[in-house]
C-alpha cells in the first residue's frame, strides 16, 4: 500500500537528513510564499499574544499562596563596648566668622570657640599672619578645632591686595603646623573661581527694582548701566515693560560663596529692550589681552567719551535753563549736575592730560582735562584731588571724590564740556562720539564668542516666565 511505501522509504533517512530536507523545503516555500508567509505569521504572532492575553488572569492569586513567618533573635553589642568607641573617635569644631573692628588675636579666637594660647602667640608674633588683623575687616576666616580647644588650622580669605587683581584674585591666609608640630603661615594670592550664571527681569519702576526682583546682584546691575550708557539713559529713557536678559559671572574662593561685589563677577553678555529696540553688548578679549564689549556686528560699545564721570548716579540738573540755587535768577545751566554721597570717586571720562587741578572759586575744587581737537572737560565741587597738572590721565582713571566745595548747596559733582570754548551737553556728545570698531583680525574669532552668548541670552529670556528669576 502506499502508506507502508512511505513509512518503508522514511525509515531509511536519517534524522539529520530529514532535518535538512524540511529546511530546504521551508526556504523554498518562503521564496515562493514570502508575502503569505508574512501575514501567516503575523496572524500567528497576533494570535500567541491573545492566547497569552486570555492565559495570564488564570495565574494563581499571590493573596492564596502558602506563607511562612521566620524569626530569628539578634543580639545587640553591649552598651560598654559602644561608649568605648565613642569615646576613642575625635570630634573636630568647625566654624565661621568675620574679622571685626578692634578684633586681636586672642578675641578672635575665642569667639571661635579656640583656646590655644600658643597659636595666639603665633598670630600675634608671626609677620603674614600679624596682617590679619591690619588694614580692613570684613575677612573670612574658617577654624578647626580639637576637642580640647587647641588650634589645628586657621583659614583666612580676602579680596587680593592689588587693585588690578581685586575683580579676579583672593588672598588666602592659611596657619597650620608642620611636620614638627610648628605653627607655618602661608600667605598667597590665588584666582577666584567663577561660573557663569543667566538671569533676566522687566522694567517696572527702576533698573535696580527690577535687578532685586530678578535676585540680581547690584554690581551686575551697575555694569549693566555702564555698559548700555551710550544708548539708554537709565534715569530718563527706562520704560515700563522693557526687558533685559544677562549672562554674568557668579564667584567663590575655595568653593566658599564670595561675598564681595556680592559674589558677582564680569557680565559676559547682556540684551536689553528699550522702547522696542533691542541692544546687546558682549565681553571679548583679544589677542593682545585688551577687552572691552562689542554689539553683534562687532561695534565697540566703548565711546571716546563716557556718559558719566560716576558709575552709577542721578543727574539733577541739566545742560539748560534753571533756578540758580544761590543766585536765585533764572540762568543757562553749562553743564550737568549728578548727585553723589560725598567720597564717590570721580573718573575723567576720556584720555587726555591734566590741564589744571586746583581751587576755583565757586567751583571749589576743581580738575580739568584736556583731550585734544580742542576739547576739554571740567570736574568741581571735588572733596579732594587726586591727580597734578600735566599728568596723562586714561578713560575712566579717577580723578578725585564728590565733595560739596566752591558755591554749592549739597554733595554733587558738576561737569562741563567744551569745544574751542564753547560749552556743550556732555550727555550728547558721549552719544554722538566715535566707536571703535573690532579688529578685522579678531572679527572671525569674536563671532564664535557673540553666537554663544547669544544662545545663553536666549535661553536666560525663557526666565522671563518665571518671574525674571535668574538660574
Amino acid at each position: 500500500m502506499p502508506s507502508d511505501g512511505v513509512s518503508a522509504q522514511n525509515s531509511s533517512v536519517t534524522p539529520l537528513e530529514s532535518l535538512a530536507q524540511a529546511i530546504t523545503g521551508a526556504r523554498d516555500l518562503a521564496a515562493v510564499h514570502r508575502r503569505g508567509l508574512t501575514a501567516t505569521s503575523v496572524a500567528l504572532l497576533a494570535g500567541c499574544a491573545a492566547a497569552a492575553f486570555a492565559i495570564a488572569p488564570l495565574a494563581p492569586d499571590a493573596s492564596t499562596l502558602p506563607q511562612r513567618v521566620l524569626v530569628e533573635a539578634s543580639q545587640p553589642e553591649a552598651i560598654a563596648p559602644q561608649l568605648e568607641a565613642l569615646a576613642a573617635h575625635e570630634f573636630d569644631l568647625n566654624r565661621s566668622d568675620t574679622i571685626r573692628p578692634g578684633d586681636t588675636a586672642g578675641t578672635l579666637l575665642e569667639r571661635l570657640g579656640v583656646a590655644d594660647a600658643s597659636a595666639v602667640a603665633f598670630l600675634r608674633g608671626d609677620p603674614s599672619a600679624r596682617r590679619l588683623f591690619e588694614g580692613r575687616s570684613g575677612r573670612l576666616v574658617q577654624v578647626r578645632a580639637g576637642e580640647d580647644g587647641r588650634l589645628k588650622s586657621l583659614v583666612a580669605r580676602s579680596p587680593a591686595p592689588r587693585a588690578e587683581q581685586v575683580a579676579s584674585h583672593f588672598t588666602r591666609l592659611s596657619v597650620t603646623r608642620d611636620a614638627r608640630g610648628e605653627w607655618q603661615a602661608i600667605d598667597e594670592t590665588l584666582p577666584l573661581q567663577s561660573q557663569a550664571r543667566l538671569a533676566s527681569g522687566t522694567i517696572r519702576s527702576s533698573l535696580f527694582a527690577a535687578s532685586e526682583e530678578a535676585r540680581i546682584p547690584d554690581a551686575v546691575a551697575i555694569q549693566m548701566a555702564e555698559i548700555f550708557a551710550a544708548d539708554i539713559d537709565m534715569h530718563r529713557e527706562l520704560r515700563r515693560g522693557d526687558t533685559f536678559s544677562v549672562v554674568y559671572e557668579e564667584l567663590s574662593a575655595d568653593g566658599e560663596p564670595w561675598p564681595w561685589t556680592q559674589g558677582a563677577g564680569r557680565v559676559l553678555a547682556a540684551e536689553f529692550v528699550n522702547a522696542g529696540k533691542t541692544h546687546h553688548a558682549v565681553w571679548y578679549r583679544d589677542a593682545g589681552g585688551r577687552g572691552n564689549y562689542f554689539d553683534l556686528s562687532g561695534l565697540s560699545k566703548k565711546r571716546a567719551f563716557l556718559a558719566s564721570p560716576l558709575e552709577f548716579s542721578r543727574v539733577t540738573s541739566g545742560f539748560a535753563m534753571r533756578f540758580h540755587p544761590i543766585q536765585q535768577t533764572w540762568r543757562r545751566h553749562l553743564g550737568v549736575d549728578y548727585a553723589a554721597p560725598i567720597g564717590t570717586p570721580v573718573r575723567t571720562i576720556a584720555d587726555g592730560t591734566v590741564d589744571f587741578a586746583g581751587w576755583q572759586n565757586g567751583y571749589g575744587n576743581v580738575v580739568s582735562v584736556r583731550h585734544g581737537n580742542e576739547r576739554t572737560t571740567l570736574y568741581a565741587h571735588m572733596s579732594r584731588i587726586d591727580v597734578k597738572k600735566g599728568q596723562r590721565v586714561e578713560q575712566g582713571q579717577h580723578v578725585g571724590a564728590v565733595g560739596s566745595t566752591g558755591w554749592s548747596t549739597g554733595p554733587h559733582l558738576h561737569l562741563e564740556f567744551r569745544v574751542n570754548g564753547v560749552h556743550q551737553d556732555p550727555l550728547r556728545v558721549a552719544k554722538a562720539s566715535e566707536a571703535i570698531a573690532l579688529a578685522p583680525a579678531s572679527k572671525a574669532e569674536f563671532g564664535v564668542v557673540a553666537q554663544t552668548m547669544q544662545t545663553q541670552l536666549d535661553v536666560a529670556e525663557t526666565l522671563l516666565g518665571a518671574r525674571g528669576r535668574g538660574e
